[in-house]
């Protein structure tokens, strides 16, 4: 039995503000649908680090945010940091502002820094490793899923569900749905776990989806919801939702 941590997001989650929600989904939205895009989520997570934020009231000096930098860029093949921030701040006028004595994260999305910061640093990490091929969108959607950022798992998802017919299009659509319950269930949004779970375990017919981008097994996922929806229609009337924190932990597999 396996005695690594939970993931960092394997717990209950503050709601965040529409704005700030949009300033997110800006920073990820291009490293999902391109590898190239990866890059983008240095930023705000060197920007937003607490430690960082503690040393450097005044504004980080930009050298030292270049260095930090340099490690997640190089790793994502971007070599040139100081061209990438270039680009960046260009690109997102609302990525930082000028301290007294260097860059901030913008006031659009800087009190939320330290929980911005680990989102966007663990999406980095899951992203870093995976091969940039035709594979590379449905393995992004597996491990953001497995890290429990079940947002971004669905913002994955949701461009190969679209333009897909029969049966690959109902069956992504059940995975969508599969990680949207669990986003709800986030949030202790009891409502929303439940009606979209129902829907998941009606359109993800097996334990297993062949793609053009492999092959992902989910029932392990499927099981661990089924055991939720068994407590909720057991406890009708409960709205505390801490008890489905102790049910196992959904995974998916990408073969």
């Amino acid at each position: 039995m396996s005695c690594a941590p939970p993931p960092a997001f394997w717990q209950r989650q503050p709601q965040l503000p529409r704005d700030v929600q949009d300033f997110l989904r800006g920073r990820t939205g291009p490293a999902l649908r391109d590898p190239g895009g990866r890059g983008g989520l240095a930023w705000p997570m060197v920007l937003g680090a607490p430690r960082l934020r503690q040393e450097h009231p005044g504004g980080i000096p930009e050298e030292q945010l270049l260095a930090r930098a340099a490690g997640p860029l190089a790793a994502v093949g971007i070599p040139d940091p100081r061209e990438a921030w270039e680009e960046a701040l260009d690109a997102c006028p609302d990525l930082a502002q000028r301290g007294a004595e260097g860059w901030m994260p913008h006031q659009r999305w800087g009190a939320f820094g330290p929980l911005l910061s680990l989102r966007c640093g663990v999406a980095l990490l899951v992203l870093t490793g995976l091969p940039a091929d035709h594979q590379y969108p449905l393995a992004a959607a597996a491990g953001l899923h497995n890290a429990c950022l079940f947002h971004e798992c669905h913002e994955a998802l949701e461009p190969l569900w679209d333009p897909a017919e029969g049966d690959l299009r109902s069956g992504l659509q059940g995975l969508i749905l599969l990680a949207g319950g669990y986003h709800h269930q986030q949030f202790h949004q009891r409502g929303g776990a439940e009606a979209l779970w129902r829907d998941a375990l009606e359109r993800a017919t097996g334990t297993e989806l062949p793609t053009p981008w492999g092959v992902l097994a989910f029932g392990q996922a499927l099981d661990a919801t089924a055991q939720r929806l068994r407590w909720m229609e057991a406890n009708p009337e409960t709205r505390d939702l801490a008890p489905l924190w102790e049910f196992p932990r959904p995974v998916w597999e990408l073969k």
